[in-house]
């Protein structure tokens, strides 16, 4: 097949997966990640359930949790503006930022997916046209067609600012993220050195027990002791996913002040694999969708 038509067929390919059914779509797209067949009827994976609620949990306020500029209201009148890194600037297009008048370190992002961000260690570095152009393409894009995250679907694209965080004595940026389950949370997951041939993953519990669950990265060596800030990082979880059946809250631990980084419904899509199956279980059990299941008519 030459070049031309192996783009012709990709694009038909493309169309075809927009116009077929989002439960058809999401069995393709699970067996092709998770090599299993997906049961939506009796769904018990953590993975499969993740699936489920794409379909039939549509709370409307998602859309506005999910928007990284919208989201900042939420989080002010939840648990207090002091948590939101400060922000810098919100532009439509990326040619309306002047980078003159930008600080001299800085983050970019678009508000509606997870794909676009930028750091920006040394302005005098950055290459901005080309910064533009991937700004202006991420515009473009609509998270919700890869994994059908349906409230992805009507946010309004922005680009936005954000101050750049560094830890003045460990220099490094560890994520942490609270796994909350019908309101209360019940693991942790810590990325380190993300974006280095270092990279890990790792899940702990309440008590911060290093656990051996492995999820599409490698676990680190070298566990982390409990931090100081855990007691607090718990508690605002919980108030911002109170009446949520599985929310994922991000933070970062920045100069002794925990900073808000998003809120995520569908960790990794609901598409990526654990090293033990039984872990999938694990998790899975952990959300409670009986009710919920047992009113819906299939």
């Amino acid at each position: 097949m030459k070049k031309g038509e192996e783009t012709s067929m990709r694009a038909l390919l493309i169309r075809l997966c927009r116009v077929i059914p989002d439960s058809l779509y999401l069995k393709v797209i699970f067996y092709k990640n998770i090599r299993q067949v997906l049961d939506l009827k009796n769904p018990e994976t953590f993975n499969e359930k993740l699936q489920w609620l794409k379909i039939n949990d549509r709370n409307p306020d998602y859309t506005k949790l999910v928007d990284k500029y919208e989201v900042r209201k939420y989080i002010k009148e939840k648990i207090g503006e002091k948590y939101l890194v400060p922000l810098i600037g919100v532009w439509k297009n990326a040619y309306e930022i002047d980078f003159t008048k930008m600080p001299e370190q800085f983050v970019l992002k678009c508000n509606h997916d997870s794909k676009s961000v930028i750091i920006c260690k040394d302005k005098n570095k950055l290459d901005k046209q080309k910064i533009i152009k991937k700004l202006n393409k991420h515009l473009k894009s609509n998270a919700y067609w890869y994994g059908r995250e349906w409230f992805y679907k009507n946010v309004q694209p922005l680009i936005i600012a954000e101050e750049y965080l560094e830890d003045r004595n460990s220099r490094t940026l560890n994520d942490y993220k609270v796994l909350c389950f019908n309101g209360k949370a019940r693991l942790i997951q810590v990325h380190c050195n993300r974006g280095s041939k270092n990279y890990t993953q790792d899940f702990y519990d309440l008590e911060w027990n290093h656990l051996n669950i492995e999820q599409g990265v490698k676990l680190t060596d070298n566990p982390l002791e409990k931090p100081g800030f855990l007691e607090e990082m718990i508690t605002l979880s919980e108030k911002l996913a109170k009446n949520l059946i599985h929310a994922r809250i991000d933070w970062y631990f920045v100069n002794n002040q925990l900073y808000f980084g998003e809120i995520t419904f569908y960790d990794g899509s609901g598409f990526v694999r654990f090293a033990n199956s039984d872990d999938d279980i694990l998790l899975g059990n952990m959300i409670n969708i009986k009710d919920t299941y047992e009113n819906k008519d299939f």
